[in-house]
């Protein structure tokens, strides 16, 4: 059994060399993160080749700040769980105070040719939630069924938890594991090494069917997710900005809506440190102007050279992906609900703002607390 995991090397020293030939790399600090984004892939690859039997389903969290992918959202608890045709599924669970809980089926995966697609996407509005929070329902996979996603969201980090949650199937539950066999140890290695090599092309690929067909500094006007779910809406984009100009992005509060949000992300196609800086904003973290709308300065260095509520720091980087979202909406949205972007110098950044409002460094330096400590609180790794 020497070379039961040459397959998963195989595709580490792949996966090595597709970073490192990345197109976009230009700086020693975008390759040092595509090695750190390396260590996250070989993490994802391994939990979900490992973790998974199809005859006794879970809900796997494979995605999260040390393991980022497909420009994820900061605010969001990813949860996904493998799925056979014809199978019935009992999903369990007690709702959280989370803006919103979704679940999607998916067909197929994500390549580097395709995006998945959505067979079923529903939000909890759709189930038969008790006094105490708990629910259930059944899923018959249908053909071509392969994924189960769950997505949790917080629109109030501070103040809203997660629930929890668990997938079983009817015919196997309280039936023990078969044995492990070379074979199948095997055949683990083996999917690893593939998903390994296929996520970075994948994600390699992906925001150029969509973020980077768009003109830079121009998100478009919110539309649905390409393989997203039905009660979400989106803005997607990128940006490209010399280290003396800033972005002003103008978007109306929505109120119909219960998740509002903005990110920015890196030409790796993922978030960027959303912990101890503030690369995205929720419609409850950001201050809304009185004439109700939101103005987002997109920057290396902060306006005015004093950080501001709304500010979403580039840390470095002088491109990357820009994305607006809406969830769990209550109707449908229009050009007038998107964003307006601007791009001027940094300079100029005050005077387009109508209510320019700079913060200390102490009231900054306490907004950045309360973000590690809310991840923290919520994190699942």
């Amino acid at each position: 059994m020497s070379d039961l995991t040459q397959p998963l090397q195989d595709a580490i020293a792949e996966a090595e060399k597709l970073v490192e030939t990345a197109p976009f790399i230009r700086t020693e600090q975008d390759l040092l993160e595509g090695y750190d984004y390396l260590a996250g892939r070989i993490r994802m690859a391994v939990q979900m080749a490992f973790d998974h039997d199809l005859d006794r389903p879970l809900f796997i969290n494979p995605t999260h700040q040390f393991s980022r992918q497909g420009l994820d959202n900061p605010d969001a608890i990813y949860f996904n769980a493998y799925l056979q045709e014809g199978v019935e599924y009992v999903v369990r669970g007690v709702r959280g105070t989370t803006a919103d809980l979704s679940f999607q089926v998916m067909g197929g995966a994500y390549t580097a040719d395709s995006a998945a697609t959505s067979m079923l996407a529903f939000d909890d509005r759709e189930l038969d939630i008790a006094d105490d929070g708990s629910f259930e329902f059944t899923y018959v996979a249908e053909p071509g069924a392969k994924t189960m996603i769950v997505r949790e969201v917080y629109n109030d980090w501070d103040t809203e938890e997660r629930g929890t949650l668990w997938i079983e199937r009817s015919d196997t539950v309280g039936v023990p594991a078969k044995p492990l066999t070379e074979q199948r140890l095997r055949r683990r290695y083996e999917v690893a090494g593939r998903l390994l090599t296929g996520s970075i092309q994948t994600w390699l690929a992906f925001p150029h069917f969509f973020q980077y067909k768009e003109p830079v500094n121009r998100p478009t006007a919110p539309q649905s997710t390409p393989g997203g779910l039905s009660s979400q809406r989106s803005s997607i984009g990128h940006y490209e900005l010399a280290e003396d100009e800033a972005l002003v992005v103008t978007v109306p509060e929505c109120t119909d809506c219960a998740y509002q949000a903005i990110q920015i992300g890196s030409d790796w196609y993922v978030s960027t440190d959303y912990e101890t800086h503030q690369t995205s904003l929720t419609k409850a973290q950001a201050v809304t102007d009185p004439d109700g709308m939101m103005r987002f300065v997109i920057s290396e260095h902060p306006p005015g050279g004093t950080p501001i509520a709304n500010w979403l720091e580039t840390t470095g980087h002088r491109t990357g992906a820009l994305m607006l979202r809406w969830q769990r909406l209550e109707r449908d949205l229009g050009p007038e609900d998107g964003p307006v972007v601007e791009k001027v110098p940094l300079a100029d950044v005050p005077d387009r703002l109508p209510h320019f409002t700079p913060l200390t460094t102490e009231e900054y330096a306490a907004r950045i607390a309360a973000r590690q400590r809310s991840v923290a609180r919520r994190m699942l790794s």
